[in-house]
């Protein structure tokens, strides 16, 4: 029975390493962006005060909203303007959304592949992308967190089987 069950094992184990690989290689990142798991966008005005937007990301539990007029993209507004034109300079209550957002940013369309998101992100420095539907109007804002996810999906076995910790070998040595 032992034998058996010696068996069983050794014969997954052959059919565990017969499996393809997964790989993830530039045909990957030709699917369209509306595949990736984005956030609807939030909207403000130009005309809304910084303080309420950063309360609104805040609220939201986001990194960036959309700015938006007669529901157009006119720009994006992040936690990195906050972090670099506001901080410790100005009066978020006073300054409004229009002064400080990112004006007429990147955008992509559903259509477009996560290729150029990733190299907008990469040439560019940004972590939100905005994705505008023919129009103009905003659809989504997709994040380095969305692409994160969207690579993980592809190796979900793999990261998610992980110990809790890595292992890590002592450079101690224990004794005497």
């Amino acid at each position: 029975m032992n034998e058996e069950i010696f068996d069983d094992e050794l014969s997954q184990m052959y059919e565990e390493s017969e499996k393809p690989s997964r790989v993830l290689d530039a045909s990957t990142f030709q699917t369209p962006i509306k595949n990736l798991k984005t956030r609807k966008p939030v909207f403000v005005s130009p005309g809304h005060s910084v303080a309420d937007a950063i309360h609104l990301m805040q609220q939201k539990r986001l990194g960036c909203v959309a700015v938006t007029e007669n529901d157009k993209l006119v720009g994006i507004f992040t936690e990195r303007d906050v972090l670099i034109k506001i901080a410790g300079k100005v009066d978020p209550k006073t300054l409004k959304v229009g002064d400080v957002m990112t004006a007429n940013p990147q955008a992509f369309q559903p259509e477009d592949s996560v290729a150029y998101i990733l190299n907008a992100m990469h040439v560019g420095g940004y972590r939100h992308v905005p994705v505008v539907d023919e129009t103009g109007k905003p659809l989504a804002v997709a994040s380095v967190k969305d692409i994160v996810s969207f690579i993980l999906d592809h190796f979900a076995e793999d990261v998610l089987n992980l110990p809790p910790e890595p292992i890590r070998r002592t450079d101690q040595r224990e004794g005497a």
